[in-house]
């Protein structure tokens, strides 16, 4: 599965006109410091093509998963195009807004994400209460709100949830629309027809269904146990809005997946952040700006795995891992004595050791030597540079 992240990108021109490039396709955007990360994850009795190169019979495979993705997903009229009038629907689209922030120089993912971000976001409340996906606002020092192609509308991050990915912002001045109903996605199932919309796309709506509720480990210490997984992509996904075909929000747009195992197919696809992880946590983050309760242990190690293997990639800049000494290339084979053999094994272990801040013991390959490392784990939300109303 090659796993590509991107976030949708403005110039300073583009921050001056508020986001009139929202659309935009990512990699029609400013890609001068957008990183691509990839991963691929191999089979003992297959190995990967080369990086970006998809064998014949691989690429027929996506060919034809590519043209049944869109069949399926054009077969059965959604009742919100074929049953609401275009007045309903453009009311219900207007929850679906643009998104634009501002980032300091030196916050952690400046480098990565860069300092002009934008993507979408969606009302969920009559207060100006807008859900969109983290990393487009993380340490935000300004955000922008656009609504319906008006004039844009400053901002405030409220809160961030690192665990779902998902952030809150707050209008600071009233928003003409009505709020996005929030539906069930833990009711979503393999093959339902869902709807895609982004903030200034046309058309606004993409029909998609889902292929896949299995669990997904990103290797940013990421783990969502029920994503939802749906093809055919979307163009401009970062904080776009996944919905039923009755228009209410079943999740939010964080990645594009370039090949989904759908039925011995390979589907291009995305991945929303279901909308069931928001509602345990939605009034700590209003109140709080983060959920309340321990937070994970963070240890700061961005990694990869492949036959068996996790790999680290890179370690976070003045992170646990960093300060114990992990480098780049060390493979990480057990944690307090359990072997792992997969990201999800990695981060459910180190998780079980307790909450931020507990010493986490490593087993580590270097060079054919057996290492043992402890790591002081922290809280992600000390590490990022970000509003302390949030930490």
């Amino acid at each position: 599965v090659f796993i590509e992240s991107a976030t949708g990108r403005t110039t300073s021109s583009d921050w001056k006109q508020a986001g009139t490039n929202a659309s935009r396709r990512p990699e029609e955007a400013d890609t001068r410091h957008r990183p691509h990360i990839r991963r691929a994850i191999a089979s003992p009795a297959r190995s990967p093509a080369p990086r970006g190169v998809i064998p014949h019979r691989g690429r027929a495979r996506i060919a034809y998963g590519a043209v049944l993705a869109f069949a399926l997903a054009l077969a059965s009229p959604s009742p919100l195009i074929a049953q609401s009038s275009p007045t309903e629907v453009d009311r219900i689209l207007a929850a679906v807004v643009g998104v634009f922030a501002r980032i300091p120089d030196d916050a952690r993912t400046a480098s990565v994400l860069g300092t002009e971000r934008a993507g979408s976001g969606v009302v969920i409340d009559s207060n100006g209460l807008v859900l969109t996906i983290g990393y487009v606002v993380l340490e935000a020092s300004q955000t922008l709100l656009r609504v319906n192609g008006e004039a844009p509308i400053p901002a405030r991050v409220l809160g961030y949830d690192p665990d779902s990915g998902l952030a809150l912002l707050r209008a600071l001045e009233p928003l003409a629309v009505q709020p996005m109903k929030l539906g069930e996605s833990s009711s979503v199932g393999i093959r339902d027809p869902v709807l895609i919309a982004s903030a200034g796309m046309t058309p606004a709506l993409s029909p998609a269904f889902v292929v896949s509720r299995s669990p997904f480990a990103g290797y940013w210490e990421y783990l969502l146990d029920r994503p939802l997984i749906v093809s055919p992509p979307h163009p401009t996904f970062a904080g776009a809005a996944l919905m039923s075909a009755q228009g209410e929000l079943l999740g939010i747009g964080s990645l594009s997946l370039g090949q989904v195992s759908f039925e011995d197919l390979l589907l291009p696809g995305n991945l929303f952040v279901p909308i069931d992880e928001l509602k345990p946590i939605l009034a700590d983050l209003i109140v709080n700006g983060r959920p309340s309760g321990p937070a994970r242990p963070w240890l700061g190690i961005y990694a990869d795995e492949t036959d068996g293997r996790v790999v680290v990639v890179r370690v976070a800049e003045d992170g646990p891992a960093a300060n114990a000494g992990l480098a780049t290339g060390d493979l990480l084979v057990s944690v307090a004595g359990v072997p792992v053999a997969s990201l999800i094994e990695l981060y459910r272990a180190v998780w079980a050791q307790g909450e931020a801040g507990v010493e986490v013991p490593l087993g580590i390959m270097r060079d054919a030597e057996h290492l043992h490392l402890t790591l002081t784990s922290m809280d992600r939300h000390d590490w990022y540079r970000i509003s302390p109303a949030l930490r």
